[in-house]
């Protein structure tokens, strides 16, 4: 049984496509299919349905056996780099999933660090929300994926990184510019505009222990809007100032009562993960110190 076939619906699947998968695997479309019908004769089952209309979509019995498909090229990649190691050829590829504040704050900092000593190592990354990236992690799409203690990832061995506090941001002409500190109570009569994204669960939980509810003028899900409203004087808003303190023409003050988030590296398995993961979480658990 070839391994390239599993690479090759492994592609599929992730890509929703054939004409996809065949550009990025750079082989012709037939060659795809004539791969994953091949592999589906040989198993003698159906692995996935092909609709025009809603594209590509597992069977019941594709569900079960990509995950194992999946463990198998990893263990193949695995198998690569211990080879690579001995024979002082480095190579490998990390497959990361990330959010949004720590693909622009965190992860240029740990690439600078690990490439320095690992150049041909090579990276692919999936941005998502905590929810995305603990399904990837557990489907086996992704190796590490940066996760948030205590969002539902019990299972996974974790690298604590570091702990990132809610701050309150504002116009840089807005009063709250002189504060070092902002009490909540200054907040009731201000204009909120409330993050309906994947911090939204500290923000409310800010409020709730201050016993007050904000005057909500926006519910915004996208983090960057968010910071575009607050630019333009439409409202102040709090959220991690890992991400916030990075935004331009936005200023942002510590508030009375603490609520932060502490970011961690996730693996399925440290134990058994490839020796560039491996690597890459040894240099990540140093570079924040």
């Amino acid at each position: 049984m070839s391994f390239v076939r599993f690479e090759i619906i492994a592609k599929v699947v992730e890509l929703g496509s054939f004409t996809k998968a065949a550009e990025k695997l750079n082989m012709t479309q037939s060659a795809v299919s004539h791969a994953v019908a091949s592999l589906e004769s040989e198993l003698n089952v159906s692995l996935l349905i092909r609709d025009r209309r809603k594209g590509i979509a597992l069977t019941e019995v594709g569900q079960k056996v990509l995950p194992h498909i999946r463990e198998i090229l990893k263990r193949m990649e695995s198998i690569n780099q211990e080879i690579a190691l001995v024979t002082n050829l480095e190579t490998g590829n990390i497959r990361i999933g990330t959010f949004a504040s720590a693909s622009s704050c965190l992860l240029p900092k740990l690439l600078a660090k690990f490439q320095k000593k690992h150049p041909k190592i090579e990276f692919k990354f999936y941005e998502g929300t905590y929810e995305e990236i603990t399904q990837w992690l557990s489907s086996g799409i992704i190796d590490i994926g940066f996760v948030v203690i205590g969002k539902s990832n019990p299972s996974f061995d974790l690298i604590p990184l570091i702990k990132d506090n809610m701050v309150v941001a504002y116009h840089p002409e807005h009063r709250f510019r002189i504060k070092e500190t902002v009490d909540m109570d200054d907040l009731i009569e201000e204009s909120f505009i409330m993050p309906t994204g994947m911090y939204q669960s500290h923000v409310e939980a800010l409020f709730e222990e201050a016993q007050m509810k904000p005057s909500i003028r926006f519910e915004v899900h996208d983090c960057t809007t968010i910071a575009n409203m607050v630019q333009e004087g439409l409202g102040i808003t709090i959220g991690p100032e890992l991400f916030l303190k990075t935004q331009q023409n936005i200023k942002i003050s510590q508030l009375n009562i603490e609520n932060s988030r502490e970011v961690a590296l996730a693996c399925s398995s440290i134990e058994n993960a490839s020796p560039a993961v491996k690597e890459f979480l040894r240099v990540a658990q140093n570079a924040f110190e």
